[in-house]
């Protein structure tokens, strides 16, 4: 073994001592409650183990975050690593394991139909399918399953808009008499729109809750969007005449079981300080309560849309171990498989007792068009309804800046980047780098553009379609190359974009 110097020991040490002694929020889990204790026996149970730990019985109480005490036996507190060490060691403990941010995040209106379940009605009262048709054989299964009447379905995610029309009540039946939750109130949230929040673990990591860092409300409500979406997808009503980003995909919008009863569990928060493109984060702590909770009131179905890109073993993996406890008590667990990859046939929520669902393929595209003077045409991704009257004028964004923009990203369209003298009335080749895909069609917009075409890079070639601020088009980098040769080898370059239009047939997704 190499002798390692007595300066670099004597450096180390203190560092070593310092991480031995930070506090970190970690699980405890035992397994699943004998059912023999009542629920302040098991807090007991609970701060006996962390009293084996700490220097006090105060000490021991105040690092406690959640005691499970429905189905799921174990707890979370804040420990230091030698604490967690010796806790693991003792008899009855499962497993231990930190709990640390950005560990899962959330994942994501003819989705049922595409799946071969379509409403009763249909969209005007005269379908008439034959036996074998799958829309028939999902009707069918719709009117035996009475659209989900009499089913609680519990959703763990970023919360819920309450007044959406994808969540009235008109025409419901009664609360199944098996629930037994109750009704939190918050910020924006009073207890007639009936769910329950979880912020604990998220607190302890980013401290108090800040609404202006925050962006969120410490309250059910859903200020991300996420969870209204999933929880309309899973349940519901049915809503007309609904679209997406000025008309595209116009329709009916309507859940899996328009009639089931929806109970929502807010356990995933926004990032403080953070732009919503970068996700909200959830922590192993605030799921297993939510999973806690929902399995003791009475909940018949959870669909939780969350996930990780990092391998877990299940007894380190909050979804897994709080899923197999309400699998246990019949409770079916649907979870997201994310669609992110790493590769082709990867996903997350892998664990056997979780129905784990992922898209392999879409019933539809958004294509729109970009037109040059020379004949040239490009069809990709859109999602931008924006309309230009004619072609116009095309000029490269590095060509078009303000004095004093460095080089390296003049070609990007940053904030502010852009000379409204040389912008005003053309269309713009912006590349993706620095900054982001919508931000750069606003700095078109702010230098009164009418319209965009953002080019891929070689290291990032893959078309992401958002609705932007002016006409835009997407592009690949083999495409890039060949619209600066027309701009640079012609004496008046002109484009034309053809706003997004919507093409029904099923194409494979990316990471299926």
């Amino acid at each position: 073994m190499r002798n390692i110097p007595l300066a670099l020991l004597l450096f180390l040490l203190p560092l070593l001592a310092s991480c031995a002694k930070k506090k970190q929020v970690y699980i405890v889990y035992f397994g699943e409650h004998k059912g023999d204790k009542a629920l302040h026996e098991i807090e007991d149970h609970h701060h006996s183990y962390l009293q084996y730990v700490k220097e006090s019985t105060e000490d021991a109480k105040s690092s406690l975050l959640y005691s499970y005490k429905h189905s799921i036996n174990g707890f979370a507190a804040e420990l230091t690593h030698r604490e967690a060490s010796r806790l693991e060691r003792l008899k009855g403990v499962v497993s231990v394991f930190k709990s640390y941010p950005r560990k899962y995040k959330i994942h994501t209106t003819r989705s049922w139909e595409f799946v071969g379940l379509k409403d009763e009605e249909g969209d005007d009262g005269r379908y008439n399918y034959d036996a074998n048709d799958q829309f028939h054989v999902g009707r069918k299964f719709l009117k035996k399953a009475k659209h989900g009447d009499g089913v609680i379905v519990g959703v763990i995610d970023s919360g819920v808009w309450p007044e959406s029309k994808s969540f009235s009540d008109k025409g419901m039946g009664p609360i199944p008499k098996s629930w037994k939750g109750i009704c939190q109130t918050g910020v924006a949230f009073n207890s007639s729109h009936c769910n329950r929040y979880y912020a604990r673990g998220y607190e302890r990591y980013y401290g108090p809750f800040n609404a202006a860092a925050n962006k969120d409300f410490l309250s059910p409500r859903d200020a991300d969007g996420h969870g209204s979406h999933t929880s309309s997808t899973a349940v519901g009503r049915r809503v007309n005449g609904v679209s997406a980003f000025n008309g595209i995909a116009m329709g009916t919008a309507s859940g899996g079981a328009s009639l089931a009863h929806l109970a929502v569990y807010k356990a995933c928060w926004a990032i403080p300080n953070a732009e919503k493109i970068n996700g909200n984060t959830c922590f192993d702590e605030d799921l297993l309560a939510a999973f806690d909770d929902a399995i003791a009131d009475g909940v018949h179905v959870i669909s939780i849309s969350i996930g990780t890109s990092i391998p877990q073993p299940y007894l380190k993996d909050g979804i897994a171990i709080g899923a197999l406890h309400a699998v246990k008590k019949d409770i079916v667990v649907a979870a997201s498989a994310g669609n992110e990859g790493p590769g082709s046939e990867t996903l997350s929520n892998p664990a056997p007792w979780v129905i784990t669902v992922g898209a392999s393929s879409l019933d539809r595209y958004f294509i729109g068009r970009l037109e040059l003077g020379d004949g040239y045409r490009y069809e990709s991704d859109s999602l931008t309804t924006l309309k230009m009257d004619k072609f116009a004028p095309l000029v490269y964004a590095a060509d078009v800046v303000v004095p004093g923009i460095s080089r390296k990203y003049a070609s990007q369209c940053l904030p502010n980047s852009l000379s409204p003298e040389l912008v005003r009335g053309k269309v713009v080749l912006c590349l993706r780098g620095h900054g982001s895909r919508i931000g750069k069609s606003l700095e078109v917009k702010r230098a009164g553009g009418v319209g965009m075409i953002l080019g891929n890079s070689r290291v990032n070639d893959v078309i992401q379609p958002d609705p932007h601020f002016v006409p835009t088009v997407l592009v690949l980098s083999s495409a890039v190359n060949r619209i600066l040769d027309y701009i640079y080898n012609n004496y008046e370059p002109v484009a034309f974009i053809k706003p997004a239009r919507t093409v029904l047939y099923p194409y494979q997704t990316e990471d299926s």
